[in-house]
């Protein structure tokens, strides 16, 4: 881990969306919760020719727009932070401008150094980083954090990391997945290794099976171009979804630091299984409707940004297998797409049955297995399903019945405000905490994972299955689970 804390952090893209919708509102909240450092200078660049009176103009728009009014604070005190330099990052020109901005907003400012958040297409990092080396905003006081996408395959993710890691250490890199900034995510951890309860059973022997769900409602909104290239294994899974597994399936680290952590998720990763192509299935929606509203299909969309009709999968249900001694023989379904019928994130982990019943009759077919669920969004919680006698005098014998054990206390998950992931991973950015970040080797893990499964397609001529946009996606997911006796939870 980096020592230093940063007294100015440096956003490219500074105008884009991701900042507006995201990185400023979180911002701003952070600085309305005195989570900021006093002296902290936030410099936004890109391409567009603002000056900083402009840029703070912008930055009001943005978080009026997507900040609540409680959580801003005195948002005249964050806007005197910003500033604004343009930049074209295509060319070093406008960099030495830029670095001497920099140093001149740090003097005075004691040891502090420099955080870089790089929100740009892929295309531009080799630039940037070239830009960045040649104005000597490089050096050991600065720090970089890399927004996915990562590249499209193992190759190109490699070769983007190898351009940044030209000029900055591992130690100093910082590659965001803003999943792991969610409350729920971090209180899976909490969940596990704080709790006696769970982690002596957190294995094959009493879990059966778990459930991963990213389910979304959108289509493909302002991500046309980006989607269709990528499509939902290299958009949700790669990233997001095996993160989830990962945290879910790793074993205890000896602390919660950034290197015991993330060892402990690489061995995951490591040990996943190829998934066969009889253990994968892909979708792609058409015309349907979502809340009562008639919706376009996947090919209608793209001729309406004039491009040609597509097999990009928008939908991907997979069976995989941790292949180590804690899960084995444990199936982890994963499951994605867009235009389902509600949007949600969980993990469900069902436990087995109990190996004896001592009810018998008719009551013994209410007995369930417990199961734990873990909202990530839009609900933020956790519930226990327990088994429980049905209230009530029954002269045939105890009655059963499935209750869930909640949490009384409001807010129990979130806090009084719910909070944008970003919030926490920007605060960790600039302390220079790296545990909730991904390392290099992380990535290259899911990669290759991914990468083999698109082989797999591309050998065995795979094609997306049509659903209807509001299901739950092609029935071939719903018998990749139902053949081993399971049922999507919904």
């Amino acid at each position: 881990m980096t020592q230093f804390a940063a007294d100015r952090l440096l956003l490219f893209g500074a105008t884009g969306d991701l900042s507006r919708r995201k990185l400023l509102p979180s911002l701003c909240a952070l600085d309305a919760d005195g989570l900021l450092p006093e002296g902290l200078r936030i410099i936004g660049t890109a391409r567009s020719q603002h000056d900083t009176a402009a840029f703070r103009g912008l930055a009001r728009e943005a978080l009026e727009e997507h900040l609540p009014s409680e959580r801003r604070g005195s948002m005249a005190t964050f806007l005197n932070r910003l500033t604004y330099i343009p930049l074209d990052a295509k060319t070093l020109e406008g960099f030495d401008a830029l670095a001497s901005h920099i140093v001149e907003l740090g003097k005075g400012e004691g040891d502090g150094g420099l955080a870089i958040f790089l929100s740009t297409a892929p295309s531009l990092f080799g630039p940037t980083i070239a830009g960045l080396q040649h104005a000597g905003l490089a050096d050991d006081n600065v720090r970089m954090c890399l927004e996915k996408p990562l590249g499209s395959d193992l190759a190109s993710s490699a070769e983007i990391n190898d351009a940044v890691a030209a000029a900055f250490p591992e130690e100093r890199i910082f590659r965001i997945d803003h999943y792991l900034g969610k409350e729920t995510v971090q209180n899976l951890l909490a969940l596990r290794f704080a709790n006696i309860l769970f982690e002596p059973i957190w294995n094959a022997t009493y879990i059966e099976h778990v459930q991963i769900t990213v389910a979304e409602t959108v289509g493909l909104e302002g991500r046309v171009a980006f989607y269709d290239d990528a499509g939902a294994l290299r958009d949700m899974v790669q990233n997001h979804m095996l993160q989830l597994l990962a945290l879910v399936a790793m074993e205890p680290p000896t602390s919660f630091d950034a290197a015991p952590v993330r060892d402990e998720k690489v061995k995951v990763l490591r040990a996943l299984r190829p998934a066969a192509a009889n253990e994968t299935v892909i979708g792609q929606y058409r015309a349907g409707a979502i809340g009562g509203q008639a919706v376009p299909g996947y090919d209608e969309e793209l001729a309406g940004h004039d491009l040609e009709p597509s097999d990009t999968e928008t939908f991907a249900a997979i069976k995989a297998h941790v292949d180590n001694w804690r899960w084995k023989g444990v199936p982890f379904y994963l499951r994605t797409g867009k235009r389902l019928p509600e949007r949600v994130t969980e993990i469900l982990v069902q436990f087995r049955c109990v190996p004896h019943s001592i009810f018998e009759g008719a009551h013994a077919a209410g007995l369930q297995p417990n199961k734990l669920l873990i909202g990530i969004q839009p609900e933020e919680n956790i519930t226990l399903s327990l088994m429980a006698k049905v209230p009530g005098l029954d002269e045939d014998g105890v009655a059963l019945r499935e209750v869930p054990l909640e949490i009384a206390i409001p807010d129990a998950f979130v806090g009084q405000h719910r909070r944008i992931a970003y919030e926490r991973l920007l605060v960790d950015l600039i302390k220079g905490d790296q545990t909730l970040f991904v390392r290099r080797d992380e990535v290259e893990a899911q990669w290759h994972w991914i990468d083999e499964i698109r082989a797999e397609w591309g050998a065995k001529g795979m094609a997306p299955r049509p659903y209807t946009a509001g299901s739950w996606g092609p029935s071939a997911a719903i018998a990749l689970a139902e053949r081993d006796g399971v049922s999507w939870h919904e």
